[in-house]
């Protein structure tokens, strides 16, 4: 019987093999921790327990409160427990990227929908800290230029699996999307990249218009054609596109 998507995200995440990183950059890896890689576990069995083909979607890195908390991108404890259904010992916090990517998932048909066709990645999937503050890959030059090969080697490895490659999607600023619309041109690894703002610059910043961007969000996730943007294709307004760590 052929390996199932929760075995062989299972099998990423235990064999995730962190870089050397730059003086003064600590690593946010939770998977390590066996508490949290048991949670990671029931997450992906009960969703990805099948061979079904998925597209991904790209945050920036894991921040501390969402998923460098359990181990799920996107995903805080409250939205873990409460929307998704799984029980685990990390409390009740919850953060303003998960509530917006849930609001999405629930109005795009619940999680178990949701997760039938896709999968959040990160462009790393390891977060980072500078004097306990959240880091994005790309803060410091050093950094960004001594993960790059972790970076491409964990594309790689995820497309492997069998991830569909017509399109990806893009979450949260346009230096994120600037960084894999780069790679991608050397690698080939999607035909097309769709950027989507980050889901905590908008609340923070456009909450009036956050219906608008629900409907942003779910126009791309539903495939309509005429809403995908080519992957170099230049944000309109580089505010628009500005994001943090998840």
């Amino acid at each position: 019987m052929p390996a199932t998507f929760a075995s062989k995200l299972i099998y990423f995440y235990q064999t995730l093999r962190p870089p050397e990183l730059p003086k003064e950059v600590d690593l946010l890896f939770p998977q390590k921790s066996k508490e949290v890689m048991t949670v990671v576990k029931e997450f992906l069995d009960k969703y990805y327990n099948d061979n079904k083909p998925r597209r991904l979607l790209f945050g920036i890195n894991p921040g501390r409160f969402g998923g460098g908390i359990t181990g799920i991108n996107f995903t805080a404890p409250r939205q873990l427990k409460n929307n998704c259904g799984i029980d685990h010992p990390f409390g009740n916090s919850s953060e303003l990227s998960a509530e917006f990517i849930y609001e999405v998932i629930e109005k795009y048909g619940g999680p178990g929908k949701f997760y039938h066709d896709y999968f959040i990645s990160a462009i790393s999937p390891l977060g980072f800290t500078r004097n306990g503050i959240n880091m994005n890959y790309y803060d410091d030059k050093l950094l960004q230029k001594a993960i790059i090969p972790f970076i491409t080697g964990s594309i790689q490895k995820q497309l492997d699996y069998g991830f569909e490659r017509d399109r990806c999607i893009c979450i949260g600023g346009e230096k994120n999307f600037k960084f894999l619309a780069s790679l991608n041109k050397e690698y080939k690894f999607f035909e097309e990249i769709i950027p989507l703002p980050h889901p905590r610059f908008i609340l923070q910043y456009r909450r009036k218009q956050k219906e608008l961007y629900v409907k942003q969000y779910l126009t791309a996730l539903t495939k309509n054609q005429n809403s995908m943007i080519k992957q170099d294709r230049k944000p309109e307004s580089p505010e628009e596109f500005s994001g943090t760590s998840f």
